[in-house]
This record gives structure tokens, C-alpha cells and sequence, in this order.
């Protein structure tokens, strides 16, 4: 357990947590939304510090981030917890859940040495929501940065600007999810009213600090795959963050509470590439479906194949210095 970050001490014992965007007031002995922040007689704690539930080599495509450093392993940490309540979430058994006894005992320090000793070139944050670790990730996201590694928050983008500020400095990449674009379906997937403030955090992530930022959407049938809200998320990214922004639309398999539904129709990701590029986006994936043509990077002056994806395995056939070897022409890729 380790004292949090950021928090103020309200009357009467009460705390008031500033990590993400609901700003959970807590009374003694009682956690916020996220379950893993708890007010411990006046003082707000983070319960998982130094606890991963997963860790591993991960490929940066597997984030997904695909004009971030393509084809280098980056050293992957989760651990318990989230602000969100999905309930299509793949790993909820570790984000809607507690630990109880498991997992792996691990500081940053160690984290960094990991990273360098299985050839990693950065560290993600990622698994479950990195913002309910947040003290430990900005530790590692300090030490990552002195020893030369790059740092990436895989993050459903619910962390408070005060949060992001103070990580600012030391992150690199965000693969950021723009779940849907509507108070209904943000409600009934996530119970979550306040989504705008998502796309205020992308987009403060990316003019204030740098940072390079993907943007994903999980395509649900009958929830987020109708033409207003696709079309508007990817008018939002061509106005808000710029047309050189990746925008990865990844097929949606049933799980945990939505089992019921079938997995998305490679028609409906097909129809989102094509309303994605109809706005104005330059590079538009599709996600899950290994081997499909939209899975690969095209220059979109010349239409040159410049990186070909099969799942996670990649060539990179005509990239020099971010750009098109062919023409030229910038491709916003990070290397």
C-alpha cells in the first residue's frame, strides 16, 4: 500500500480521491469506483502499488499502436482494478475484481530491468486501467525515461488533467478508446455519464504534452456500429487531433456480461474503414481480423505499401525517418 498522489482531505475523515474524472469522495474505510483506492482514517491509499496481476513481452502492435515504434516488444504490467464497469471487458476478471492473495510482487526499479532484460525498448501500462496504479506508473514512467526506454498508458483516456499532467513529462504514447459517441451507449456499456471529458484528455495529451496518441473503438453490434456515431468519432479525430491520427476499429468477440451478442460482421468494420476515410482520415485499421488489407499501412499520397501486418508479425518495407520511402510524404510514425 502506498499514501496517493493526488487527493484532498475533506471534514469529517473524508477524502477526496483526484486521479480520474469521477473524483470519488470517500469516507473512512470505504474505496472509490475503481475499488482499489481506499480512505484509510483521513488517508487515501492505493491498494495495488507494486502489485501486478500480469506481466509480459508484448508486441507494441498487441497495444494496439502501430506508428509508435513498430515492431519492438514493450514490457507489459497490469494489476486489479478499473473507473470504468464494461461489460463486454475481456479481462474483467482482473479489472471488476480484487486481488486476493495472487499476483506479483514488483517496484519499478525491477520493472525497468525486466523491460531491458527480455529486449524491451519501452514499458506499457496496460491490462486493466493504468490510472487506478497511477503512483506507481508515474515512478516507473520515471525511471523508464532515464534509462532511455519509451512509456505507453493503454487507457480508456478517464484520468483527471491533474493526473495526466503530472505523467506529462514522462509518457510518450496513449492508445487511448473512444468507446462510442453518445451519452446512451456510454451509459449502458460503461455506467458512465461524463465521456466527453475522454476526448478532452486525448486532446490536451497530445497539444500540451506530446504525446503521440492512437485512438481505438471495439465495434459492437447493435450498440456503437450505427453511421452517427462511427461518422463521429472519426470527424471528431480528423478536427481535434488531426487526420494523421490512427484510428483502429477492432472486431468485438462476446465476453463477460455480453455473451449474448455475436461477434462483429467484417462487413460492419469494413463500412467503418470506409466512413473513417470518407471524413478524412489518413490511416484507419481494422483490429482482430489477422491478415485483412486493412490491417497494413499505405502511404496516403503515393499508396505505397509502406508496413505489412499479419496479426502482430510485420514487415516494414518503405519507411525511412517516419516518412515514406517512396515519396516522401509524413506518416506520423514514431521510431
Amino acid at each position: 500500500m502506498r499514501e496517493a498522489a493526488l487527493y484532498e482531505k475533506l471534514p469529517g475523515g473524508a477524502v477526496r480521491c483526484l486521479v480520474c474524472q469521477w473524483r470519488c469522495v470517500i469516507k473512512p474505510g470505504k474505496a472509490g469506483v475503481c475499488g482499489v483506492r481506499r480512505n484509510r482514517d483521513g488517508i487515501l491509499e492505493d491498494l495495488v502499488y507494486g502489485l501486478a496481476s500480469s506481466i509480459a513481452p508484448d508486441p507494441i502492435e498487441k497495444k494496439p499502436l502501430f506508428h509508435f515504434h513498430p515492431g519492438t516488444l514493450v514490457f507489459s504490467l497490469g494489476t486489479w482494478g478499473c473507473n470504468f464497469r464494461c461489460r463486454h471487458c475481456q479481462n474483467w476478471t482482473i479489472s471488476q475484481t480484487l486481488p486476493r492473495g495472487e499476483g506479483i510482487r514488483i517496484s519499478p526499479e525491477a520493472s525497468v530491468e525486466l523491460a531491458r532484460r527480455y529486449g524491451c525498448q519501452g514499458i506499457a501500462w496496460t491490462y486493466n486501467e493504468p490510472t487506478v496504479w497511477f503512483e506507481y506508473t508515474l515512478e516507473g514512467a520515471k525511471l523508464a525515461k532515464k534509462e532511455g526506454l519509451y512509456t505507453v498508458y493503454v487507457t480508456n483516456g478517464f484520468l483527471s488533467e491533474e493526473a495526466l499532467d503530472l505523467l506529462g513529462p514522462y509518457l510518450d504514447a496513449l492508445s487511448l478508446d473512444v468507446k462510442g459517441f453518445s451519452d446512451r451507449f456510454y451509459m449502458e456499456l460503461a455506467k458512465v455519464s461524463r465521456w466527453r471529458k475522454v476526448l478532452e484528455i486525448a486532446e490536451r495529451a497530445k497539444r500540451k504534452w506530446g504525446m503521440h496518441v492512437e485512438i481505438v473503438t471495439n465495434v459492437i453490434p447493435t450498440m456503437n456500429d450505427d453511421e452517427e456515431q462511427l461518422r463521429g468519432i472519426a470527424r471528431w479525430i480528423r478536427e481535434s487531433l488531426g487526420p494523421e491520427t490512427p484510428w483502429h476499429i477492432t472486431r468485438f468477440y462476446p465476453h463477460h456480461l455480453m455473451r449474448h451478442l455475436p461477434p462483429t460482421p467484417i462487413s460492419t468494420l469494413e463500412r467503418a474503414y470506409r466512413i473513417g476515410k470518407e471524413e478524412g482520415l489518413y490511416f484507419v485499421y481494422t483490429g482482430n481480423l489477422p491478415g485483412h488489407p486493412a490491417e497494413s499501412t499505405f502511404c496516403p499520397k503515393c499508396g505505397k505499401l509502406v508496413i505489412q501486418r499479419f496479426g502482430y508479425e510485420i514487415k516494414i518495407l518503405s519507411l525511412e525517418d517516419g516518412r515514406c520511402a517512396g515519396c516522401g510524404a509524413d506518416l506520423n510514425i514514431r521510431r
